[in-house]
Order: C-alpha cells, then structure tokens, then sequence
C-alpha cells in the first residue's frame, strides 16, 4: 500500500515564503513524473509544477520565478519551494506521483497554505 504524506503548509504574509514535502511510503517503484496541484475555493484543480523523472520541470505561468519544484529519489520525496508568496496563492496543495510499470497514480492528501495580505 502507497501513501503520500504532505507537510509544510500554513499561514505565512504575503512575501514569506514556505516549503511543501511530500514523502511517498510504501513499494513506489521507479518514479515518471512527481506534481504538485492546487484547487481554491470555487476554482478547478489546477496544476501548479511538475518534474519528470528525468529531471525535467514545468510550472504554470504564475508562479514562475516563484516556486521550484524538487524531488529527492533516495526517499520518495518532492518537495515545492514557494517563494513570494502572494494572496492569490491561497489553495489547498495536492502532490501528485505517476510511479510504476504498467504507472500508477497517487494523490496525497492536501496541504493548506493560506497568504494573508
């Protein structure tokens, strides 16, 4: 049995800055893609960064320059370094892996992170 256990969410001002974990327990298997999401209230789950497994990175337009995401294989664990934080960032942060062969997919169970303005 897989599980993703997030961490790092909170209340931070506008401008601070938090860093998210997200530690995979369980047989995984070969990572292909590790992501982080975000749904605020009333909006769609949108998707916030991703990175391949081999190494690759995509974020959403807002946050570039922003956030980076990171991954570290040795303990199943991603991580989203935000910076700059701004109201708008307010959400609910879902982190996402695709693992396996055939892949699997696996969600954990939401962070939230709250910028006061």
């Amino acid at each position: 049995q897989v599980h993703l256990v997030e961490s790092g969410g909170g209340l931070v001002q506008a401008g601070g800055s938090l860093r998210l974990s997200c530690a995979a327990s369980g047989s995984i298997g070969s990572f292909n893609a590790m992501a982080w999401y975000r749904q605020a209230p009333g909006k769609q789950r949108e998707l916030v960064a991703a990175i391949t497994g081999g190494g690759s990175t995509n974020y959403v337009g807002s946050v570039k320059g922003r956030f980076t995401i990171s991954r570290q294989s040795a303990v199943n664990t991603v991580y989203l370094q935000m910076n700059s934080l701004k109201p708008e960032d307010t959400a609910v942060y879902y982190c996402y892996i695709n693992a396996g062969r055939p892949s699997n997919d696996y969600w954990g169970q939401g962070t939230q992170v709250t910028v006061a303005s």
